[in-house]
């Protein structure tokens, strides 16, 4: 759809120059993600084992090591966890865990053409930290429940996740639970999984960062998405200058919020955001 005609058809003025929807890639259409894509609705969450190398997970580890300094500010950001905040401000290391097809494949499925990217923190939970309280990720949308997920999130093992070190709490099919009913422990798995793996799950699922029983620390990445007519939790276009923008993927681009809703949702001053970066 191009998105001047859009504009045009609503409002009788041309308010934006001619760009064409971003199309996704044949890799984003599989059968392997038709497969996931139903697990995923069906349990509320998926496990998809290796997608990335241990190279991959060792560059990651060296690049965001020396960004990690201060601990949380209470229990919920984890008294004994590291967080990276803006990281997409900081380092090129983990965009591709954010618009790798295997993702983008399930968000094609899951929202609306032009989703956002919500948010992105690199996580180190160090051990002694305790679990971390029950929640659903996209909570603070307050239409009541049940209903679809509004967002969307994945956990990337840069770390083996394990029994003992931290490995993520999932509460399965709690995406279809109404506003009443609160987790219990005998309903829960954890997310064991290898180094270079990721969980996906809707933001309607409930589950909660694990206990770091064991004498590591434990290193994710996780980016959440959100459909394209929602508010996103981070404002990249406040994090991002132009140059670290120039330097995305066209999808990342569209991910951060260099795209449009139609008819004319994120424009700026009258024209589709894309065009700020000629400027």
């Amino acid at each position: 759809m191009k998105i001047e005609g859009a504009i045009k058809n609503y409002t009788g003025k041309d308010l934006a120059k001619t760009f064409k929807q971003l199309q996704p890639s044949p890799e984003r259409t599989s059968a392997l993600i038709t497969q996931d894509f139903n697990r995923l609705m069906s349990d509320g969450y998926v496990i998809i084992e290796n997608l990335i190398t241990p190279s991959q997970c060792a560059q990651i580890k060296d690049e965001c090591m020396p960004l990690m300094s201060h601990t949380g500010r209470n229990n919920f950001e984890g008294e004994k966890t590291q967080r990276i905040y803006n990281v997409l401000g900081k380092t090129r290391c983990i965009d591709r865990l954010a618009d790798h097809p295997r993702i983008l494949g399930l968000m094609d499925l899951l929202f609306r053409p032009n989703y956002l990217l919500s948010q992105s923190q690199v996580i180190n939970i160090l051990p002694g930290e305790s679990q971390q309280a029950f929640h659903f990720d996209d909570s603070f949308y307050q239409i009541p429940r049940p209903r679809p997920a509004l967002g969307a999130a994945s956990i990337w093992a840069i770390d083996a996740f394990t029994e003992e070190n931290g490995a993520t709490v999932v509460v399965p099919k709690s995406h279809e639970w109404d506003g009443q009913q609160v987790p219990t422990t005998e309903k829960t798995i954890k997310a064991i999984m290898p180094a270079g793996s990721v969980i996906f799950f809707l933001g309607t699922t409930w589950h909660s960062g694990g206990a770091n029983q064991s004498n590591a620390p434990r290193l994710a990445v996780t980016h959440q998405y959100c459909e394209a007519f929602m508010r996103q939790q981070e404002n990249y276009l406040l994090e991002l200058d132009k140059d670290i923008v120039r330097a995305l993927s066209p999808e990342l681009r569209s991910l951060v919020g260099y795209s449009i809703y139609p008819p004319f949702m994120g424009m700026v001053n009258g024209k589709h955001p894309l065009r700020l970066l000629d400027e």
